[in-house]
């Protein structure tokens, strides 16, 4: 979802996670359409964004995986579609102090 570079020249990103778990409530997340899931080269699975949940750690991640057979070093499967992106980006400025970041570089 956005991405700076700290003060040490990595790159630090705020992502919000994709699940096939529907979110309780559902407010939580946002059903990803299957047209823009075939887009990504995603499965048929229903998915949703999670809104309230995000992650934060230096790209890359441990836990990120490259795109199948996309060549070496390749993680991301694309770019939503605006208006897609527009919501994601709306609910979780809404939620203000309801997120709950979670940072993944603690993990290691």
């Amino acid at each position: 979802m956005g991405a700076v570079e700290n003060k040490s020249g990595a790159t630090e990103v705020v992502v919000a996670p994709i699940t096939h778990l529907q979110p309780m409530p559902p407010s939580q997340g946002i059903e990803l359409p299957a047209k823009v899931k075939q887009h990504l080269g995603l499965d048929h699975d229903r998915s949703w964004v999670i809104v309230n949940d995000l992650n934060v750690f230096t790209w890359p991640g441990f836990d990120l995986h490259p795109v199948p057979n996309a060549g070496s070093g390749i993680y991301h499967y694309g770019l939503l579609p605006p208006k897609l992106h527009r919501v994601i980006v709306e609910r979780i400025v809404a939620l203000g102090n309801d997120l709950h970041p979670t940072n993944r570089d603690e993990e290691l």
